[in-house]
C-alpha cells in the first residue's frame, strides 16, 4: 500500500508521541508499505490554523495517490479545514491520537476554542489509532460519535531486557540516598518544578535526582526550574543531564531507585513503562492515561499533580522504607513484563489500517460500477 503520515518537523524528535509514530512507520516499511512524510512547521496555535488556507500539502497528498493517510492529531489545529479537500479523494484518513490538546492547560488560549476546533477535526476523520483506553475515552467524550478505531498501548522494550528481579531487590537494599530519575522533555507539562519543589521538603541526603530529556523545547522554562532549584538550595542535589542515548538512558534507569515525572496530562506514559522494565516504581499523574501502567500503592504511587507535598510523602516513604521499596520494584517489573512488545502493539495497528484501506477500497469501487442489472432477480 501506498501510506502517508502527517506530522510537525521531524520523526526523530524526541518524544514518546513521535517514538509512536516512528516506530509505527519502520514496523509499515518493514511490512513492505511505502510510507511518505508530510511535515508541517510548528508554531503557535494561532499560526497553525492559518495552515489551512495553504493548499500545497492538500496538493501534494493528492499527487502521492495514497491508499490511506495517518495524521498525528498533534497536527489537528492545521489540518481542521484541509482534511474538507482531502476528503474528496476518497481515501481514509486515519488519526493517530497521543492526547488532547483540548484536554491541556494552556492560559494564552481559551480552553473553549481548542476544544471547538479539535472536536471539528476529531468528527472529519475516518478512524482512529489510540494509544491507551483513556485516550479513546477522551476523544468520543469530545468527539461525541465512535468511528472505528484501535486501541495499541505502547510497548516498554525498547531499551532492552531491563534488570532482573535479583539485581532489583540488592540495589533497593544497599545503602545511600533515594536515587529519583525524572525523564521527559523539560516542559511546564511534564511538571519538573513540581518535583524539585518536593526534592527542597526532604532533608539533605535522603533523595538526589538525575533529569533526563530534551532542554531545547522550552529554553524559559529550564531557566525556571535551575533557578528555582538555586533559590532552593537543592541544586547539589539536582543533576540535569539533558538528552542521553538509549544505552545512556538505560544504564542511567539501571541505577536508579524511583521514576517521577508528575506531569499534568499523559495520554499513557512510555516513560513509566520503560522504567518498569529496570524495576523503577512510579510517581505519576493521578489522572489521564498513567492510571494503565501504574497501580497505586503496588507499582508505584498516582498523585495529584497540584499538590508538590503529596509526592515529597511518597518519595520519603521509599526513602525511609527499602523492604517496600524492593517490593514495588519487583511489582514495577512484573507489571512491566505483562505489557505486549512494540512489535505486537504496531503489528495490530497494521492490521488495522489495511482493514480500513480496503474497506474504502470496495466502497470506491461499488461506487464507481455503480447498480448492477438483474436478470430473472439474478444480479
Amino acid at each position: 500500500m501506498r501510506l502517508g503520515l502527517v506530522i510537525y518537523g521531524s520523526l526523530e524528535t524526541p518524544t514518546g508521541g513521535y517514538l509512536y509514530d516512528r516506530l509505527l512507520v519502520e514496523h509499515l516499511r518493514r511490512a513492505g508499505h511505502t510510507v511518505s512524510i508530510f511535515s508541517m512547521a510548528w508554531g503557535s496555535y494561532a499560526r497553525l490554523l492559518l495552515q489551512n488556507a495553504s493548499l500545497r500539502l492538500a496538493r501534494d497528498i493528492r499527487r502521492a495517490d495514497l491508499d490511506a493517510l495517518l495524521e498525528d492529531e498533534l497536527n489537528h489545529a492545521s489540518l481542521v479545514g484541509l482534511n474538507r479537500l482531502l476528503r474528496r479523494t476518497g481515501r481514509p484518513i486515519l488519526s493517530i491520537v497521543h492526547h488532547l490538546r483540548s484536554a491541556e492547560r494552556a492560559a494564552w488560549l481559551p480552553h473553549s476554542v481548542v476544544r471547538a476546533v479539535e472536536r471539528r477535526y476529531l468528527t472529519g476523520v475516518d478512524a482512529f489509532i489510540y494509544n491507551s483506553d483513556a485516550t479513546r475515552v477522551a476523544v468520543q467524550a469530545v468527539a461525541g460519535q465512535r468511528a472505528p478505531g484501535v486501541v495499541a498501548h505502547p510497548g516498554g522494550d525498547r531499551l532492552g531486557a531491563g534488570v532482573p528481579a535479583a539485581q532489583i531487590r540488592v540495589r533497593a537494599l544497599a545503602e545511600g540516598p533515594l536515587q529519583v530519575i525524572y525523564v521527559g522533555a523539560v516542559t511546564p507539562r511534564k511538571g519538573l518544578h513540581r518535583l524539585i519543589e518536593a526534592m527542597a521538603a526532604l532533608p539533605p541526603g535522603v533523595a538526589r535526582l538525575r533529569v533526563v530529556g530534551d532542554l531545547t523545547r522550552s529554553a524559559a522554562y529550564v531557566r525556571r526550574v535551575r533557578a528555582q532549584a538555586e533559590r532552593l538550595g537543592v541544586d547539589a542535589r539536582v543533576e540535569i543531564l539533558g538528552q542521553l542515548t538509549d544505552d545512556e538512558l538505560a544504564a542511567c534507569l539501571a541505577t536508579g531507585h524511583v521514576l517521577a515525572v508528575p506531569s499534568t496530562l499523559e495520554g499513557f506514559g512510555i516513560a513509566y513503562l520503560e522504567g518498569m522494565a529496570f524495576g523503577l516504581p512510579c510517581l505519576a499523574a493521578s489522572h489521564g492515561g498513567a492510571g494503565e501502567v501504574v497501580q497505586d500503592g503496588v507499582s508505584g504511587f498516582l498523585i495529584d499533580e497540584d499538590n508538590p507535598q503529596a509526592l515529597a510523602s511518597r518519595l520519603r516513604v521509599l526513602a525511609s522504607d527499602r523492604e517496600n521499596l524492593a517490593r514495588m520494584g519487583l511489582a514495577a517489573r512484573r507489571r512491566y513484563e505483562q505489557q505486549p512488545a512494540w512489535e505486537d502493539s504496531l503489528e495490530r495497528i497494521h492490521r488495522f489500517i489495511v482493514e480500513v484501506a480496503q474497506t474504502s477500497a470496495d466502497k470506491r469501487a461499488r461506487l464507481r460500477l455503480g447498480p448492477q442489472p438483474t436478470y430473472g432477480g439474478v444480479s
